[in-house]
């Protein structure tokens, strides 16, 4: 993909105010339960379903869909693509993108962990045909180095053999806990992939979070792969949506592809309304980069053991994962799991008093050790 300038970056309106009244009004009940489990528990904002109703639509399958047409090609050029595609999620983009990119009895390249690996029901070797090979995290959380994408690559074998095809790589990590990928250490990680001959898929559904966090434009973080899967739902509050770009010769398979998999659209402007709302949001990311930092430097000071977050995503060490997800539910925080620790999420529908709320609720560590009953004494005789 091209490199991108600054340009391209996607203006930012003034919603915080906005989005802060409408958390403290989606939350009348004092006692509710506080929801960290993810950043797609939002809810679309007044703007967005007001955008939704008014969207100028047509027949995506027949003719094309003006407001999706628009979506698209904003996405491209924030990602320095040639086009765009919308898709109804970024699991089936990731699909359309390995079906694309793959043939039956060919092998991947993936970072341990990575959401095609782990959370997209195998359908990267059922549907795309793929053998995964799994990358050791041998660059920090949730990244490859370039020698161990030029070894794993390695050299044409006999007919028999695997062979290695594609690169897939993820910014944010998300089970490494959201960890970034500097723009300079994929662009090197993709070029030796490319050198090797293998293409290159960027999982990027939480490439916004990456950009903010680095203070670059998106596009910077797509420089050297050959496709790239962005959501609208995680983080941006858009309630349905992602968009898979690449090369043009690239969107007009994907676009069969996605009629293949059953995600072809009529009136999808309605939907992709709310994704061009989503797309002025990204800069508000911050504030919830801001407010995970809070909710770690809180829970350290009560006393649990909590991993550095570089986004929005917060992992808590416990010995007992599923005793103290169940704690946290009894007293009004809704948590989830995710690489064998506590995850929990900030997101745009949750306010300061929020985050000071749910450390009040979850308390220090000694409240959540749940010391076994004592065995009830037998009578002497």
């Amino acid at each position: 993909m091209r490199t991108p300038t600054r340009s391209r970056r996607p203006a930012a309106r003034a919603v915080s105010s906005a989005v802060s009244a409408r958390a403290k009004a989606s939350r009348p009940d004092p006692d509710a339960p506080i929801d960290l489990r993810s950043d797609t528990v939002t809810r679309p904002t007044r703007e967005m379903r007001a955008a939704m109703a008014d969207a100028e639509v047509g027949d995506d399958v027949l003719d094309g869909d003006p407001t999706l047409r628009e979506l698209e090609e904003r996405v491209a050029g924030i990602l320095g693509a040639s086009a765009a595609l919308w898709t109804p999620s970024g699991s089936m983009g990731n699909l359309i993108a390995l079906m694309s990119h793959l043939q039956r009895g060919d092998s991947f390249l993936a970072p341990k962990g990575a959401h095609v690996l782990d959370a997209e029901l195998g359908t990267a070797a059922w549907l795309a045909g793929g053998m995964p090979q799994p990358l050791d995290h041998d660059a920090g959380p949730g990244k490859v180095s370039a020698a161990a994408v030029r070894r794993a690559a390695g050299t044409a074998g006999p007919y028999y053999t695997l062979r290695t095809r594609l690169l897939c790589l993820e910014n944010t990590h998300n089970a490494a806990g959201g960890t970034v990928t500097r723009p300079e250490e994929h662009a090197k990680v993709a070029g030796a992939a490319r050198a090797a001959g293998l293409a290159v898929h960027l999982d990027g559904a939480r490439l916004w979070h990456a950009a903010v966090a680095l203070g670059v434009p998106p596009g910077a973080l797509t420089v050297g792969s050959d496709t790239v899967q962005v959501c609208l739902s995680k983080g941006l509050g858009a309630p349905v949506g992602s968009v898979v770009a690449g090369s043009v010769e690239f969107v007009e398979e994907a676009r069969r592809l996605r009629k293949m998999l059953g995600g072809g659209v009529r009136q999808g402007g309605v939907l992709g309304a709310a994704g061009l709302v989503a797309l002025d949001r990204i800069d508000r990311l911050a504030e919830d980069h801001a407010r995970a930092a809070t909710l770690v430097a809180g829970l350290r000071e009560r006393g649990w053991r909590v991993q550095e977050p570089e986004t929005n995503i917060v992992l808590v060490t416990v010995s007992d994962l599923a005793g103290t997800i169940a704690r946290f539910a009894e007293a009004g925080v809704r948590v989830s799991a995710m690489s064998g620790k506590v995850r929990l999420m900030t997101h745009a529908d949750l306010t300061d008093a929020d985050v000071s709320a749910a450390l009040d609720r979850i308390g220090p560590l000694e409240r959540a050790v749940r010391q076994p009953a004592a065995p009830a004494r037998r009578a002497a005789h």
